[in-house]
């Protein structure tokens, strides 16, 4: 048979040849070449060895392509902050568990335990399959009817807390610590007895039988998917501040910041439709920095002005399907507090009017929380069903933001109100 001919096998090992197209030689070639023409490879080419890979094997390791890997180049600080986290469960420093709360969330640590960040895994919500909290249990077992919110996709709570950021960092309000959907694995998070009893078995083979514990794909505990939230460190729940605040008033200058900050909050709430928005889910830190005075003979020392910083945390029960039924109290509890009787400050329309009334700026945004909800179709069955509902989703905040700007450019929250009606 002749050498040059198509039906020779690549493979063999007396010959330098290897089917593969050729080069394209014209600009409308992007196939290039005669189809099964044969060109000749070097042996120690990189291509001629990837031809005998199995084709598996490329795609495991440290692959970019490994849906558990936490890659995050757009944001290396954060992903230096999840490698710390990764380090230090793999160094037996595990995350603890927080007890508050109806669903199983928790305080990651580094290597030198300090808390870095709130875990709160997928299948740990409030209505997941493994959510470590009996009280969510008993309700469903015993009042079924009231089971869940039908506005909100249960089990969505991570996405949820991801897309509350990505808002937060679009519009910069800069209330809401930086939140991101990765993987971790962990032996005090919640796992199925069977997840534990595989876990221990490969374990058990890697250590008995070498060659056969190296075959496996992965030897611990499966990671989880949930979002991360950086931890905010010297916070403290915003009813414990408003109460004091009640009885001690503050000054006028960090009274201003209190209502510019609260005037973000606002903002928010309203563009992700928060529909659980109490005053123990965000918080206030208080901070009356101090400067001691230049002679060292004295202990005086010169007080500055308090500073006031908001964070925006339990993000997990917004972007609802629709608004929320009527037997349940309306979701934002902040409207009772005296901040939300002044009127809007000049300082947060000239923040938030000039994207709102973008068309450009409004349509990113709604592609951008698309592809966050997105990303999971693959992963998560529900997204398949939902994408219709989804797509809804982002129409209606479009009309939310052209609704919401009049409303600011007017002061007037009677049409925010009247929106709110046709929506109910």
């Amino acid at each position: 048979m002749d050498e040059t001919s198509p039906l020779v096998s690549p493979l063999r090992d007396s010959g330098d040849f290897s089917y593969c197209p050729t080069e394209p030689t014209s600009p409308r070639g992007a196939f290039g070449g005669t189809p099964g023409s044969v060109v000749r490879i070097p042996a120690g080419s990189p291509g001629r060895n990837r031809e005998r890979q199995p084709l598996l094997d490329r795609d495991r390791g440290n692959s970019p392509r490994d849906p558990h890997r936490n890659e995050f180049p757009e944001d290396p600080e954060f992903r230096e902050i999840i490698r710390k986290a990764e380090r230090a469960i793999e160094e037996g420093i595990y995350p603890e568990r927080i007890y508050q709360g109806s669903s199983g969330s928790y305080f990651v640590k580094d290597s030198q335990g300090k808390i870095i960040g709130v875990f709160k895994p997928k299948n740990e919500e409030p209505y997941g399959q493994l959510n470590p909290k009996w009280t969510k249990w008993l309700q469903k077992l015993c009042c079924p009817c009231c089971f869940g919110r039908d506005c909100l996709v249960l089990n969505q709570g991570y996405l949820s807390e991801a897309g509350a950021s990505l808002v937060d960092q679009k519009l910069e309000l800069n209330i809401v610590p930086r939140t991101k959907v990765v993987y971790l694995a962990s032996e005090t998070f919640n796992y199925s007895a069977i997840d534990r009893v595989k876990s221990r078995g490969k374990r058990l083979a890697l250590e008995k039988v070498p060659k056969v514990g190296q075959r496996f794909h992965r030897i611990g505990l499966p990671p989880k998917v949930g979002s991360f939230q950086l931890f905010v460190d010297g916070y403290k729940d915003a009813d414990f501040w408003l109460r004091r605040f009640e009885a001690e008033p503050l000054p006028e200058n960090t009274n201003r910041q209190l209502q510019l900050q609260f005037e973000r909050l606002v903002v928010l709430d309203y563009i992700i439709r928060n529909t659980d928005r109490g005053n123990d889910n965000w918080l206030l830190k208080y901070d009356c920095p101090m400067d001691p005075v230049g002679n060292r003979d004295t202990d005086w020392v010169v007080v500055k002005d308090p500073i006031i910083k908001l964070a925006a945390i339990d993000n997990g029960l917004a972007f609802p399907l629709k608004h929320p039924d009527s037997w349940r109290a309306y979701p934002f509890y902040w409207a009772w507090l005296s901040q939300a009787k002044v009127p809007f400050s000049q300082e947060i329309r000239d923040l938030v009017l000039p994207k709102l009334s973008d068309p450009n700026f409004v349509k990113d945004l709604e592609e951008d929380l698309y592809e966050l909800f997105k990303v999971w179709r693959d992963s998560d069955k529900i997204f398949s069903n939902i994408c219709v509902e989804n797509e809804v989703l982002i129409a209606l905040y479009s009309k939310i933001g052209h609704v919401w700007s009049v409303s600011l450019k007017s002061n007037d929250t009677t049409k925010v109100n009247s929106f709110e009606n046709k929506n109910a």
